[in-house]
């Protein structure tokens, strides 16, 4: 198998196939597109959702709460607090495990957010640091915008740019190289990308503009985001790729790695599906979220991307283009 996540199809036929439900209490339940779950607790609804970072090592709490706090904003839910879970391989300085911790630390609070506990283990089945996150957010009333919710004649919006967290993320690990071949100043500008990688701000907007459904784009970027919103709300799309902002220093970046910005994780960017999109476009641009409609959901069967003079099928979404850099550098 390949580095990343399962591929869909194994998804279905070995993951999801196992598991059983037997709580009436739970309302989302595993599926694909699906990052959180929802738990009925009577007057509100508990959300969570859980994630690894195991793609860098480069402000690894830092990526690791944002990351775990943008599926919960994704369902229009507040992020209330975080559950740590932390490999550390043997041999690591105890300096380095306070500078993640100290991460952690500062990213939840900028984000109201509390570290509730968990566990951190020194072990020789890792060779460099794992942290998975286990958020909780709650919903106001019990109103939960899923992945599975776009409709026919819905807008697709995309906040912020393509790549964001990829770009970030090549311009940290390989910053000798690219300073040398595309410049310093192309460098810096990747690297404080990290800066934008949060979308609760987008994901609190979006749900009370009525949004149907929205997805935070990470593995796969912002094609596979798209093909995953369709499959689970089982529609198409038409999107249009002049229409989706990549940033130059992306595409410089990309370039150079001969990867697709379109397929390169971007966490930091939030896949939006609603009516009047315009009117969202302007109510995020207004506080000062960049945002663009790229396209629209169809009644049809696949997501179609509209490219030049041609329009391809877009794919489901398997190895993430930073995985194409880790294996050939």
């Amino acid at each position: 198998m390949e580095i990343g996540k399962l591929p869909n199809d194994v998804l279905k036929s070995l993951v999801f196939s196992n598991i059983k439900e037997s709580r009436k209490e739970v309302l989302i339940r595993p599926s694909i597109g699906e990052d959180c779950a929802a738990v009925d607790f009577g007057e509100e609804l508990c959300v969570i959702s859980s994630d690894p970072i195991t793609g860098t090592d480069n402000e690894i709490g830092t990526i690791a709460v944002h990351v775990s706090c943008n599926d919960i904003a994704a369902s229009g839910s507040e992020p209330i607090g975080l559950m740590v879970t932390m490999l550390v391989p043997p041999g690591e300085t105890e300096a380095n495990l306070e500078s993640v911790i100290k991460q952690l630390s500062v990213t939840a609070a900028s984000l109201n957010v509390d570290i509730l506990g968990g566990h951190t283990e020194v072990t020789d089945a890792v060779n460099r640091f794992v942290i998975s996150i286990t958020a909780i957010g709650k919903t106001t009333g019990k109103n939960v915008v899923k992945t599975s919710g776009a409709k026919p004649g819905d807008d697709l919006i995309l906040t912020k740019y393509a790549g964001l967290e990829g770009t970030s993320i090549l311009a940290h690990e390989h910053q000798f190289k690219l300073a040398e071949m595309l410049g310093s100043q192309i460098v810096a500008r990747a690297q404080k990308l990290i800066e934008q990688i949060s979308v609760i701000k987008e994901g609190m907007i979006a749900a009370k503009h009525g949004a149907h459904a929205m997805h935070d784009v990470t593995e796969g970027g912002v094609l596979g985001a798209i093909w995953e919103m369709c499959e689970a709300s089982g529609c198409g799309a038409e999107v249009f790729k002049e229409q989706i902002p990549v940033l130059d220093e992306t595409r410089e970046i990309c370039r150079y790695f001969n990867i697709d910005p379109l397929r390169l994780i971007s966490s930091g960017s939030m896949l939006i599906a609603a009516k009047d999109g315009a009117a969202l476009v302007d109510k995020l641009q207004s506080n000062g979220i960049m945002a663009s409609v790229i396209g629209k959901i169809t009644a049809g069967e696949k997501p179609l991307l509209h490219d030049e003079n041609k329009i391809v099928i877009i794919s489901p979404p398997y190895s993430d283009e930073l995985y194409k850099v880790k294996k050939s550098c």
